[in-house]
């Protein structure tokens, strides 16, 4: 470990937004300054919806020009969301765009596949939770849709393994993203021959799988000349932003739980194998890989994004304001299941639609925006609750706390409905979990920190804030919840 300034930068895209941040660590502690933020966000094409993955690339270099002038850095990593990929012909040039994970274009194909293979070896052979947009079904529809790509076609790399080959040249997949795609084995740590041979895709068209913490090169001469950035080389972060964020948690012990809260709810546990049985099939839990080595048994619920979407559909409120008015509206209100898939799809009619659900589901039919945010908030931690109770089932662990990481660590209403209803202590941030976890995955890798130590480093470098459960929620708030039933709609 050096007790110099160390530099390192992440590169963190969120479907609705990107940063590029700086790392300087020194001392056993980080901090992280964000040099360039950057709107994201699905491109609607003939019918289609795709990401901007050449502006997410004029962007990303635009800030990694920035970061140059602060001095040298050390090494350079890129964090997104999973399930979405890019196709490569023979030259290593993209075949199509990249499809957004909520093109519809996987409509029915989920179920087309699953009544063919089976339920139950697809689980065994991967241990993922069914999610309508999991690249398996994405692929699929791209067969029937455009199956020239796929004849073409010699390499797939997901999206922030995309980015990385261009900064460097290296084609690889990141372990933590090849396992949400429903065609990796995590007992092998390989991808599923089985399952590659019965969607019909070729082996050679997945690369070699690489753990986060992978040194991939230096950038390429016509990037590092691009940016400035002389001497910097390219790792391989848990690329994949939840696994990132997961590393950042600054827990101790074992009886505790993460929720990365944001767009997406991911609710979960660390285990240090996959736990794939009958129970987790039946619950539709999720075995993501996390950092050395380690499973995050989890389930993917919907998020704040139904708050967002409602935001933009009232003309983009403050959204402190908006949350405050949620809290100072009346208690035992309307509640809606956020894993409805109504919810899933992009649009102004969001409010609408949980207007809708709540009237179908004969509850009385929020009207205010205060009403409305107070009914998805109060919802989403009904949902985490029912959550913690299958990962304590299922692994025969008890949870204790809850780590509430991300974007959402700073709604402190939420945190405290999080602490009420789940009955337990809540542990709010960092909020900037995912860039953490990539800065300093990035910089174990580089010997900046001692190995094992990334949380250590997370707790010396900032206070999380704590929430203690208040008085005890009435039961039939959550007998109401419970008998709303759930649709699995929520990526990773």
């Amino acid at each position: 470990m050096s007790a110099e300034v160390r530099r390192h930068v992440a590169v963190d895209l969120g479907a609705s937004s990107g940063r590029v941040a700086l790392g300087t660590v020194h001392g056993g502690t980080l901090r992280v300054e964000v040099l360039h933020r950057f709107e994201n966000g699905g491109v609607p094409v003939q019918g289609g919806l795709y990401w901007d993955v050449l502006g997410l690339w004029r962007e990303i270099l635009r800030g990694l020009r920035l970061a140059a002038q602060h001095g040298p850095v050390d090494s350079v990593g890129v964090d997104a969301w999973a399930v979405d990929y890019a196709l490569l012909d023979e030259h290593g040039q993209l075949l199509g765009g990249v499809h957004h994970y909520r093109d519809a274009r996987t409509d029915g194909v989920m179920d087309a596949v699953t009544a063919r293979l089976g339920r139950e070896a697809i689980y065994d052979a991967t241990g993922i939770q069914f999610l309508p947009f999991n690249t398996a079904y994405q692929l699929a529809a791209h067969r029937r849709d455009a199956p020239s790509h796929l004849k073409r076609a010699r390499r797939l790399l997901m999206l922030p393994d995309l980015l990385h080959a261009w900064l460097c040249g290296r084609q690889v997949s990141e372990r933590t993203n090849a396992s949400t795609t429903q065609l990796f084995d995590p007992r092998q740590d390989s991808w599923s021959a089985p399952l590659l041979q019965a969607l019909d895709l070729p082996p050679g068209l997945f690369p070699e799988v690489v753990p986060a913490g992978t040194v991939l090169g230096p950038l390429t001469p016509e990037v590092a000349q691009h940016t400035g950035l002389h001497g910097a080389v390219v790792i391989a972060p848990a690329t994949h932003d939840t696994a990132s964020a997961v590393a950042a948690v600054p827990a101790q012990g074992e009886h505790w739980a993460y929720l990365s809260s944001g767009t997406w709810s991911l609710v979960g546990v660390e285990t240090p194998h996959p736990v794939i049985t009958p129970r987790t099939l039946a619950h539709n839990l999720t075995n993501e890989a996390g950092v050395n080595g380690t499973t995050r048994l989890l389930k993917n619920v919907m998020g704040l994004w139904i708050v967002q979407e409602c935001r933009r559909a009232w003309g983009h409120p403050d959204f402190a304001q908006l949350y405050a008015a949620a809290e100072a509206a009346p208690a035992g209100g309307p509640l809606i299941d956020p894993d409805d898939a109504r919810f899933l799809a992009p649009g102004p009619d969001m409010p609408e639609r949980i207007q809708r659900y709540c009237e179908e589901t004969g509850q009385f039919i929020p009207v205010t925006p205060a009403d409305i945010t107070r009914c998805v908030l109060e919802s989403l931690a009904h949902r985490s609750a029912e959550v913690l109770a299958q990962l304590e089932e299922v692994t025969g662990r008890p949870v204790t706390t809850l780590h509430v990481v991300g974007g959402g660590a700073q709604v402190r209403f939420l945190n405290q409905l999080l602490a009420d209803v789940t009955r337990r202590a809540v542990v709010a941030g960092p909020v900037e979990a995912t860039l953490i976890g990539n800065l300093l995955v990035q910089a174990e890798a580089c010997g900046h920190i001692p190995a094992g130590s990334v949380r250590q480093t997370v707790r010396a470098s900032e206070a999380p804030d704590r929430f203690e459960p208040g008085p005890l929620a009435p039961r039939e708030r959550q007998a109401l919840f419970a008998r709303l039933g759930h649709s699995p709609a929520a990526p990773t």
